[in-house]
């Protein structure tokens, strides 16, 4: 599985992502009973991590007085545009400290892997984050010219994927209009 998206699409899973994408790929195999094409692969890698999504978060990052990443952003939560604003180490914390708050939910970025797709002015940066949401651990992607985007897009891509997976997260502030 990895070395088909490696060596056609330029992916280099962490390991654990490879472990976790794999039972995706087993329930379709399951269910369809054939084979997956190096194609069929990446379909299902972009829906499963939602790479395809509009929910790319705009976003502004400045610095504080005492050094820390100031970040605010616009991003897609539940279904709707939110305002959050997070301060922290660099953008990827102030961004989860943003989304912790918006949300009252326990976000904590756990592994961090990137790498870069193509060369020269063509080349994007894949981040694959290791999230935990509450209690659950699960990989987010993202895909872009910018790593710090792509780091976000990521976060996102985790965040959306443990609320799909269960109906028990709560949507916090957020829903209460804390952002309107």
């Amino acid at each position: 599985i990895s070395y088909l998206l490696e060596s056609e699409y330029g992916l280099e899973l962490p390991r654990r992502l490879q472990i976790e994408f794999s039972q995706a790929v087993q329930a379709v195999m399951d269910t369809d009973g054939k084979e997956l094409t190096a194609s069929d692969l990446w379909q299902l890698f972009e829906r499963e991590y939602g790479l395809q999504s509009d929910a790319v978060p705009a976003y502004k990052v400045g610095q504080a007085d005492d050094g820390r990443v100031q970040l605010t952003a616009d991003v897609q939560l539940d279904g709707r545009r939110c305002a959050v604003a997070g301060e922290g180490t660099g953008p990827i914390d102030a961004f989860v400290v943003a989304l912790n708050d918006a949300t009252g939910l326990a976000i904590r970025v756990l592994d961090y892997h990137e790498h870069a797709v193509g060369a020269g002015a063509n080349a994007r940066a894949v981040a694959y984050l290791e999230l935990r949401v509450n209690d659950q651990t699960l990989f987010g992607v993202g895909i872009d010219a910018n790593i710090v985007s792509a780091s976000l897009k990521a976060i996102v891509s985790g965040l959306q994927r443990a609320q799909s997976s269960t109906s028990a997260i709560p949507t916090g502030r957020a829903e209460q209009g804390a952002f309107q």
